[in-house]
């Protein structure tokens, strides 16, 4: 399991926020702003844990999360 966090939030600021606080903590992090740059990062790699936002435009979190899923 990987100790990479994938961080996904349409508002910039959280995501700066989070991404911030948990590389402090010494995690790897990548964060993005859509369900559809969420889908095309998990695709690329494995992470340990993913930090969903439920309300995203376009794709929403739930449909993401379907999606991630999938892949499984």
């Amino acid at each position: 399991m990987s100790d990479s966090i994938l961080i996904v939030d349409d508002e910039r600021g959280i995501r700066e926020t989070l991404r911030a606080v948990l590389e402090d903590e010494g995690f790897e992090c990548e964060a993005v702003g859509s369900g559809e740059e969420c889908l095309e990062a998990f695709a690329r790699r494995a992470f340990g844990c993913v930090l969903l936002d439920v309300w995203l435009p376009g794709l929403d979190g739930l449909e993401t999360l379907a999606r991630m899923r999938e892949f499984y």
